[in-house]
């Protein structure tokens, strides 16, 4: 009951911080869906259990490089690509689309597919996610038994299950948002999200320089 409560918490905590791809997230939810959002969002998770996967494989060499080591190469990866999709998607330009509360702009399997793998992709650009689930594993080593341990599994298993519903309840709250939506609302939805990609990836360029100088 004890690691329970404790995975509830932190999957709460980490669940309300917000990030780049939250913002991506409330935009498909209000450009293409709720279904749209969730494939999207089922992606990110995918790739959250592939680096959880390689950190609970390499827990000790991640947790050494994490606490003592050179990072330096991961922030400029991951600042890199952040910055690539921030421009990107500051440019991007937006067709001119009536959006009413009953309208969802209609998408094929092969839509939700590339959605998922868009979330996919814009989440493990972050090789720093690793690290940040080495952190998380040690938060919860001393309760669950170990990092090796069932009750790793489970701890983690419920700081996912509550981080992903509360991304559900995020996502149907940018669905009322749709009444208000024009061609000049998206367009500054789409400067908006590539302007925190690129601060994003800047900090994390800087970041890598400084860890460099040292």
């Amino acid at each position: 009951m004890d690691l329970l409560l404790k995975g509830l918490v932190t999957g709460l905590l980490l669940s309300i911080m917000i990030g780049p791809v939250f913002f991506v997230l409330l935009e498909t939810s209000i450009r293409k869906g709720v279904k749209a959002a969730l494939w999207m969002d089922f992606g990110v998770l995918i790739s959250d259990l592939v680096y959880i996967l390689i950190a609970y494989v390499l827990f000790d060499e991640v947790k050494a490089l994490a606490e003592g080591g050179d990072t330096s190469i991961f922030r400029f990866v991951g600042g890199a690509l952040f910055i690539i999709y921030g421009v990107f998607n500051f440019f991007k330009k937006v067709k001119e689309r009536k959006f009413d509360a009953e309208f969802i702009p209609a998408s094929r399997t092969r839509d939700y597919v590339f959605l998922g793998l868009k979330g996919f992709l814009l989440n493990i650009a972050n090789p720093l996610v690793v690290f940040y689930w080495v952190g998380v594993m040690t938060f919860g080593a001393k309760d669950s038994g170990g990092a090796d341990s069932w009750g790793m599994l489970f701890y983690l298993s419920i700081i996912l299950i509550t981080f992903f519903g509360i991304d559900v309840l995020k996502i149907l709250g940018a669905k009322r948002l749709r009444p208000l939506v024009t061609p000049g609302v998206l367009m500054g939805l789409n400067r908006l999200i590539g302007v925190i990609f690129i601060v994003f990836g800047i900090v994390f360029i800087v970041q890598g320089i400084m860890m460099k100088m040292k």
